[in-house]
């Protein structure tokens, strides 16, 4: 009894110890999303597919031997709730190796931490703010440890309104094109405002008052008498596309003719659905080089990562899942070199996003689009794809058939590759 009581104590010890090898084969990550408050509408596939991409990777050995350890939060879109967990993410016996963000008002305000903390966030804000990370362009803040795939927001309008120019040119039109900015005003919409209206007014367009709407869906009816009084030619929707498919068909009822133009939240297959011929010829930027099923090497890969939680493969995934797939590998990659090269510290995660040019991560080919980040500039990229929603009919019935059958397309009209100008780099 003695000799099996010290096999039993033994066995005990050796079950304790591995378990605490497990708990230390981790690493940590913070996930930050929106499934129930102001941007919801695209803030819900966003977040399942980092979910997904971190589950699929574990599933697949992990990072360098380790699971990834990922503690996933709807904060509802509230910055307070933000830094409340940000507190617990940054505490000295818990901190994480890095943090998939959120929303523009919450990682501005994180900003500063992240910096003094060395933890990398790589957020679902594309405000030009986060990109210059010594804050040598005087228009920003230092935001060092600050990451997004994709262009920025002021970079995807800047591209939009270079093509309506050329588009106003085209269609034969004579004087100078109207171009009126529209949103909340809260920091998402706002953040391309001025680098908005300074490039129109570059570009000969006259720039109307902006037009305020809230982040929400309601009644903009009266927003869009004040838009087609106004005479405004082209609109910027600031807003994610819950609110914007409220000023589409508002405005259509209004008979208001006017070419909008959305951010990457503002427009999506799902609002197309929602909005029917309301949304039929918005222009707006696509994060990846093709959307959901597209002819793409790297396609394979996002419908394997699809089904950590549709094991039918049937659900249609929108244009966010995608770019989050995207996001999520990239940081996934950062992680892998850091793990490599001293240990996954939030610092030298950072490195490990400056270690590659042009960069796609593996298994993604033709879907992400190369990305480069430095230590002097995270602009990922420059290059601008555009896309037009076509709808030919009505828009009832299964996602997946309908986009099947073209009843809606995402047509691409355009590719803009804007020039890596230092004084456009934070704003």
């Amino acid at each position: 009894m003695k000799m099996k009581s010290l096999l039993s104590t033994a066995s005990l010890a050796l079950s304790i110890a591995a378990f605490s090898a497990s708990a230390q084969a981790q690493i940590a990550l913070g996930h930050l999303e929106d499934r129930s408050g102001g941007t919801s509408d695209v803030g819900t596939p966003y977040g399942q597919a980092v979910a997904d991409t971190f589950a699929w990777v574990n599933k697949n050995g992990g990072v360098g031997g380790k699971q990834l350890n990922v503690d996933t939060n709807d904060y509802g879109y509230q910055v307070p709730k933000a830094i409340a967990l940000y507190k617990k993410w940054s505490a000295p016996d818990s901190k994480v190796a890095a943090i998939m963000g959120w929303g523009t008002a919450d990682t501005e305000a994180l900003t500063g931490f992240l910096a003094q903390d060395k933890i990398p966030d790589m957020s679902g804000s594309y405000a030009a703010a986060l990109t210059d990370p010594e804050g040598i362009s005087g228009k920003a803040k230092p935001a060092p440890y600050n990451f997004f795939y994709g262009p920025s927001y002021s970079d995807s309008l800047r591209a939009m309104l270079i093509w309506a120019a050329e588009d106003w040119k085209a269609k034969g039109k004579s004087g100078k094109p109207k171009f009126v900015h529209m949103g909340a005003n809260h920091p998402y919409p706002n953040a391309p405002k001025a680098a908005g209206e300074a490039m129109a007014q570059e570009l000969g367009f006259e720039v109307l008052p902006p037009l305020v709407f809230a982040l929400a869906p309601g009644d903009y009816s009266a927003q869009c008498l004040s838009l087609k009084s106004s005479g405004a030619n082209y609109a910027y929707l600031g807003n994610t596309a819950a609110s914007n498919i409220s000023v589409m068909k508002a405005c259509k009822t209004a008979g208001a003719e006017v070419q909008f133009l959305g951010n990457v939240w503002g427009m999506d297959e799902n609002a197309a659905k929602t909005a029917g011929d309301a949304a039929n010829g918005v222009i707006f930027p696509l994060r990846t080089a093709v959307s959901w099923g597209g002819d793409a090497p790297g396609m394979k890969t996002v419908m394997e990562i699809s089904k950590m939680s549709d094991p039918t493969g049937k659900v249609y995934r929108p244009v966010h899942y995608i770019a989050a797939v995207c996001s999520a590998l990239y940081m996934k990659e950062a992680i892998d070199w850091a793990a490599k090269n001293g240990g996954a510290t939030g610092e030298n995660v950072r490195k490990g996003f400056y270690q590659k040019k042009d960069w796609v991560p593996a298994g993604m080919e033709g879907v992400c689009n190369p990305s480069t980040w430095t230590d002097k500039d995270h602009r990922g990229t420059l290059k601008v794809d555009l896309y037009r929603t076509k709808i030919s009919g009505a828009t009832d019935g299964d996602l997946n058939d309908l986009m099947a059958k073209g009843t809606i397309k995402l047509e691409k009209v355009k590719t803009v590759e804007l020039p890596r100008k230092p004084e456009l780099l934070g704003w």
